[in-house]
């Protein structure tokens, strides 16, 4: 939540303005946001006697009847606005079928929108609650990893525009952040593992306490999904990995927490013909940039290794066919707009904290590049990641879309939901012929010559 103040002074020439924006906001750890007996939630709702919610469709699955009933209990009534958000779908279109429901709801000014779902839903959805009418409010429920220690964490919010990740966006804080790591029981190992690629982007030039957990108890957070899965022991918990890093995380300069793994990395989700998911995109980075680092002394050879084996051992993505001199090219030119004009890459020097490299060339960039493809042929799977690309379940297709092309007699049908998208054949039905995992692609090949595209 935000409140802009400003004083106006008369100038021989005319007026001088000078103001500032006051931002406040709170998050509150709660174990079961939608339990009944944890009214902190329909607190903030009581004022208004009603809710609109916009929310993942996959997490309103899951918990929707759960929320409907807390709700109802608190005497509340609730409107829910469904979406399905990946990086295609991560767009104006997206943005602005959600201010027409807040349009139909007719949101009061100061009212706040409750957003829950993962970082691209709350991304787009706090774009759209801070274009309507300039401000509105709203309060964040993040459900994955990403969301629970980055996307939400943040007051960034933004859409994609053409291929450009983020480019159109704004800072808006929300009112409130309810963190609830039982939303991770739920959430698939591929969006466990994409969101330890961001813990350790962070704790890498941050904090290398909560690095060596991290790398300690690699296998073990990513199986029990950060202490949540049944059986899993208190010792492993996303709770405790954020709270060992939580007060240096906070007192770091914003540069040293986000810079890190995220100069190449868009080009990296938006090259390839499926795209590669968030965390993957950003672990090619690192290790890419760690291998720089090591090149010119930074970092030493142990701790490149430790680096690069982490993301190994985490079914991370450290290297991509497609990353290559002419990807490294065009990232780089985008960089430098970006930066104004300067480099600003950030590496671990050493491992725990962060320093900026921006005097080198293309040459030397080139050089890196090559030496790091040749270390990442001794990795697992030649450097390539687990799960590595975006499915159906987080690419943004909406399933009534391709029911409805499907009725049209166009041949389209699909696996369950979060499986892969077939296209039509050249006899009018679907038949998956190989499914490539690993360095190459994650993608169904289908007879005939045309296959169901992203919206």
């Amino acid at each position: 939540m935000s409140d802009l103040k400003a004083t106006v002074t008369q100038t021989k020439r005319g007026f001088h303005v000078e103001g500032f924006e006051r931002i406040t906001y709170d998050f509150d750890f709660v174990n079961g946001v939608f339990d009944i007996k944890n009214t902190g939630l329909a607190d903030c709702y009581k004022p208004w006697k009603r809710v609109l919610a916009v929310m993942d469709k996959t997490v309103y699955g899951l918990y929707g009847q759960q929320m409907a009933r807390y709700f109802e209990h608190h005497g509340i009534p609730l409107t829910v606005h469904k979406t399905c958000i990946g990086e295609k779908a991560k767009t104006m279109e997206t943005l602005l079928s959600i201010c027409d429901s807040i349009t139909e709801f007719g949101i009061i000014r100061k009212e706040p929108v409750l957003v829950i779902g993962g970082g691209l839903v709350t991304d787009v959805a706090g774009f759209a609650c801070a274009t309507y009418r300039r401000n509105t409010n709203y309060i964040r429920i993040p459900t994955t990893v990403i969301g629970l220690i980055d996307a939400s964490v943040s007051i960034k919010v933004a859409v994609n525009y053409g291929n450009y990740k983020n480019r159109l966006g704004a800072y808006h804080a929300p009112m409130q952040t309810f963190l609830d790591f039982s939303f991770l029981r739920t959430l698939p190992t591929a969006q466990v593992r994409n969101g330890f690629a961001e813990l350790t982007k962070i704790s890498s030039c941050a904090h290398i306490g909560t690095f060596d957990l991290l790398d300690h108890y690699c296998e073990q957070l990513i199986e029990t999904k950060f202490g949540q899965a049944e059986g899993a022991s208190d010792e492993i918990g996303l709770d405790r990995v954020i709270a060992y890093g939580h007060t240096y995380v906070h007192l770091a300069p914003m540069e040293e927490m986000c810079a890190d793994g995220e100069s190449w990395s868009p080009l990296h989700e938006l090259i390839p013909e499926t795209p590669l998911r968030h965390g993957h995109a950003i672990s090619i980075d690192m290790a890419y940039s760690a291998t720089l680092a090591r090149q010119r002394g930074l970092l030493s050879p142990s701790e490149h290794s430790r680096l690069l084996a982490l993301f190994s051992r985490a079914g991370l993505s450290i290297d991509h066919p497609l990353f290559d001199g002419s990807v490294l090219e065009k990232g780089t030119a985008a960089i430098l707009k970006t930066r104004d004009g300067l480099l600003r890459l950030a590496v671990p020097s050493p491992l725990g904290r962060c320093t900026f490299i921006n005097d080198v060339s293309d040459d030397e960039l080139k050089s890196a590049l090559s030496e790091h493809k040749k270390l990442c042929k001794n990795y697992p799977r030649e450097g390539a990641g687990v799960e590595a690309y975006v499915d159906s379940s987080d690419t943004g297709v909406e399933m009534e879309h391709l029911e409805s092309v499907r009725d049209k007699g166009k041949g389209v049908s699909w696996t369950d939901y979060h499986g892969v998208i077939l296209g039509p054949s050249s006899n009018g039905s679907s038949t998956l012929t190989t499914l490539q995992v690993g360095h190459t692609a994650l993608m169904a090949k289908v007879h005939g010559n045309s296959r169901y595209r992203y919206p």
